[in-house]
């Protein structure tokens, strides 16, 4: 990655942090675009904001684009959602990966450029306490997808990444905390159970090196868990 640009959409924390990290580790010149830098260099603004993303891409061009950005989807019985809470993911996820995607392809990224989206794991098995969350994560795969056969024309490689839940986030600690209650265990008990789960520098370190050589081949989707990255067929 030496002397290579790397923008990293939702690298001040979680996993995004660890990807950020392992990009510079790796030599890269890594923008981070967060809504709060929490002190970190970057560009800080709305993830959402079309303007805004086209701006960064059109100033950074760089060749590894991550996203990693969302929300933490509040944590309840569907009963107990109303539809803010519940489409709250398709209201930032889902728009963020959208308005990236679109924006490296309208610019376009230069041909061999390389975009990560980071998805989740939840879309196969479901995530009944988080409302819309497991759904939008499975559309923004669909949508990276979609956008990833446009980018082939380009010379520009797309896949999404499927983290399962891990307590190195904001959005898993969240899980955890709420399933566990849902169990009748403690979060201690629950998160014994996911103890494998990679930590961010981990991630970021697997991230970097499965896409750092621009010759190597990439597939549509690739889970990650404590086993590391498998290419995800479904």
């Amino acid at each position: 990655m030496t002397g290579r640009s790397a923008v990293v959409v939702g690298g001040s924390r979680g996993l995004g942090f660890g990807v950020a990290r392992a990009a510079r580790d790796a030599g890269a010149r890594v923008t981070v675009v967060a809504r709060d830098l929490a002190g970190a260099d970057g560009e800080q603004g709305d993830a959402t904001d079309e303007e805004f993303a086209g701006k960064v891409l059109a100033a950074a061009r760089p060749d590894l684009l991550i996203v990693t950005a969302g929300v933490a989807p509040a944590m309840r019985p569907l009963t107990e959602h109303n539809w803010e809470t519940f489409s709250a993911n398709w209201q930032a996820d889902v728009r963020i990966a959208f308005v990236w995607l679109r924006a490296a392809l309208k610019l376009p990224l230069d041909p061999g450029s390389r975009v990560v989206v980071f998805g989740s794991a939840a879309e196969l098995r479901g995530s009944p306490l988080s409302g819309g969350y497991a759904g939008a994560k499975a559309t923004v795969r669909l949508m990276t997808s979609y956008a990833a056969a446009q980018g082939r024309d380009r010379g520009i490689t797309m896949t999404t990444v499927l983290p399962g839940i891990t307590p190195h986030t904001t959005v898993g600690e969240t899980a955890i905390r709420a399933y566990a209650q849902a169990s009748g265990i403690t979060a201690e008990e629950f998160r014994a159970r996911v103890s494998g789960a990679p930590a961010p520098e981990s991630v970021g370190a697997q991230v970097i090196a499965l896409v750092a050589d621009p010759a190597a081949a990439i597939a549509g989707a690739y889970l990650l868990d404590g086993d590391g990255l498998r290419e995800h067929a479904g």
